[in-house]
């Protein structure tokens, strides 16, 4: 779907900016190898036969990765990846996930609520979805890429709810190696808008081609300075990035131990949370404790 164009507004003072803009997309042995320094190797990729989804499954190919494909329907997942891996199993189904997490190196999350018209279906896919998964991984420390949304922290935008900025203050508090990714517009990107900007605080707008967010996503599995960043993705006129490690190390690094991003606001606090979700949060920690 296409939305109507929008005026960015000034970005304030104390916003992270960081954009490249020149570049290629011919992919070298260097980035088809980038896997074997990373020891990633194995992805499970949760979301997969999402539109978003089944990009990130074909640019984790081109890196070298190895996706298995997390899926309720086997017989459609055949159809639409047919020579990736699959691992049946739901977001919802805590007992199903064991499997299909075993022996992953590495973690992308394209997964979300959009056609699911349960009223509560955020709380059960977006957030829940996330809390089931990391409950599943019994102590392994795989690398995570979790894909929200521009809007996780806005409270002032129609439609937005907290569910997603929840899931990702599930994934810090179990402390392992992530990088949160919030994209904005899906499709509101012309051809010749391939400069990719990541921002930070919470107020950037603007879109992105589902493409982009799919190579985003895999490259912050493989680039170093992209652990521990939270950013919102948008794309404006100019070339595709050529060096994915000064795109990502521009940013300010996610406080240790904080359950926000660096520069979120301020607001929905986790001490008014309700009980059952800072129950989750507990838990969580403690697995974290547990597999030291």
């Amino acid at each position: 779907m296409l939305f109507p164009a929008r005026t960015e507004a000034p970005a304030p003072a104390d916003l992270r900016l960081a954009t490249l803009t020149a570049g290629s997309t011919h992919l070298t042995d260097e980035d088809l190898t980038m896997s074997q320094y990373q020891n990633i190797t194995d992805v499970l990729m949760v979301g997969a036969t999402g539109s978003i989804g089944q990009l990130t499954v074909r640019a984790a190919q081109r890196h070298g990765l190895r996706p298995r494909a997390l899926v309720r329907d086997l017989r459609r997942a055949e159809r639409l990846l047919p020579d990736v891996e699959l691992a049946e199993g739901d977001l919802e189904d805590p007992a199903s996930l064991q499997r299909a997490v075993r022996g992953a190196d590495a973690i992308i999350l394209t997964h979300g609520s959009g056609g699911d018209s349960r009223s509560d279906a955020r709380a059960h896919v977006d957030y829940g979805g996330v809390l089931n998964i990391l409950q599943a991984l019994d102590g392994a420390r795989p690398r995570v890429a979790l894909m929200t949304s521009i809007y996780a922290t806005r409270s002032d935008i129609p439609g937005a709810t907290p569910w997603k900025r929840r899931s990702e203050r599930l994934l810090r508090a179990s402390g392992l190696p992530c990088t949160i990714v919030r994209p904005g517009w899906f499709d509101h990107a012309g051809p010749t808008q391939r400069r990719l900007v990541l921002e930070q605080g919470g107020t950037a707008d603007g879109g992105i081609a589902r493409d982009q967010i799919a190579e985003t996503l895999v490259r912050s599995l493989l680039t170093e300075t992209a652990l521990g960043k939270t950013f919102e993705l948008i794309a404006t006129e100019g070339d595709e990035p050529s060096d994915w490690a000064e795109l990502f190390g521009t940013l300010k690094s996610d406080e240790s131990g904080s359950l926000d991003g660096v520069l979120d606001p301020a607001d929905l606090l986790v001490e008014a949370e309700p009980r059952t979700l800072r129950a989750d949060l507990e838990a969580i920690r403690s697995l974290r404790g547990s597999s030291g």
